[in-house]
């Protein structure tokens, strides 16, 4: 993208968003950067996240998807050239213990973002979707198997997110990408994904809670890789969803274990519980489309990827050893 444009991105203190941020800012666009830094986890780690978002072109705002009226004052006041939504409430389990926090959010929300776009005149829209609506279908998921049998409120938040978009692309001709991440993975991530509470963990000598065999295994996915795919999504499609993954075959919960290990220098305790009703035993994307369309792919392998999750846990001790966990 060689012209400077102004992006609205939601959610921007979360760990996709920051990154997507940081590379809109790095390649000399304005940002305009919300979130409603609820406490599903600790907040510490998002502040932390919005205070390494430095630049004269970017303005973060504490706002909720949920405030109609404000999401479409923040549009009166502002030009966007685009929206990319990745606010989200997010995990699978806890969408489980609080279902309707999920829909207000990512549901209502989305659809709070898309009527402000169309009284503004805004078309286009990049919405944050989830490998885990594929669950029970044939690997590799690709874009066009029927996603119909949610297994979470989560997973069923996301569908409705998407044909909200749909509609409004039909009716009002939005441009829309949907990106469907596969087990995001970074520094600075979320700490109820497992790579970070296994590196705390194992680290601190604790035991680490495995939910099945540990076979399960997933499509692991460097956030980088993830926010690369998510800026080139805002090209111009009409309406498509894309896959963004890491392409490969999937890589099991106790592989990943192993070679957090021998990053450490440390051994895991492990201890196993019943697999969970929510899961999804294992995810693997076809990427075959965003390759074509949007010219991506990813470029850091798992290995990398951990190392330099386990450098920045180091780097920023103590505070990452007490980071609280969902």
């Amino acid at each position: 993208m060689s012209d400077s444009k102004t992006y609205l991105v939601t959610g921007c203190a979360g760990f996709i968003a920051s990154r997507v941020t940081q590379l809109l800012l790095n390649s000399g666009h304005t940002v305009v950067g919300i979130d409603n830094l609820n406490d599903y986890y600790d907040v510490s780690l998002k502040n932390h996240r919005v205070r390494q978002l430095k630049s004269p072109n970017f303005q973060f705002t504490v706002l909720d998807l949920e405030d109609a009226t404000r999401v479409n004052d923040l549009f009166e006041k502002n030009k966007f050239d685009g929206v990319i939504n990745l606010a989200a409430r997010a995990g699978v389990r806890y969408s489980m213990i609080n279902p309707s926090v999920y829909m207000t959010t990512n549901a209502l929300g989305s659809l709070n973002l898309l009527e402000a776009m169309r009284k503004n005149g805004v078309r286009k829209y990049v919405l944050a979707s989830t490998s885990s609506l594929y669950a029970g279908q044939k690997m590799p998921f690709v874009e066009s198997l029927p996603v119909n049998t949610p297994l979470s409120s989560y997973a069923a938040s996301k569908k409705a997110a998407e044909v909200l978009a749909y509609s409004h692309h039909h009716l009002y001709n939005l441009d829309i990408s949907i990106c469907r991440y596969f087990t995001v993975y970074g520094p600075a991530g979320r700490p109820d994904m497992s790579y970070f509470r296994f590196i705390q963990w194992i680290d601190q000598g604790r035991p680490l809670e495995i939910f099945g065999d540990g076979t399960q295994s997933r499509d692991f996915t460097f956030v980088d890789d993830i926010a690369r795919g998510t800026i080139a999504a805002l090209k111009l499609v009409g309406y498509e969803i894309f896959n963004l993954g890491g392409g490969k075959q999937p890589t099991t919960l106790l592989l990943m274990i192993e070679k957090l290990e021998r990053l450490l220098g440390k051994k895991a305790k492990l201890e196993y519980k019943p697999f969970h009703i929510a899961d999804v035993k294992s995810t693997y994307a076809d990427i075959s489309k965003a390759k074509s369309m949007l010219d991506w792919e990813p470029t850091i392998s798992l290995d990398e990827g951990l190392e330099q999750c386990v450098k920045w846990y180091r780097d920023n001790q103590p505070w990452a050893g007490s980071i609280k966990l969902p």
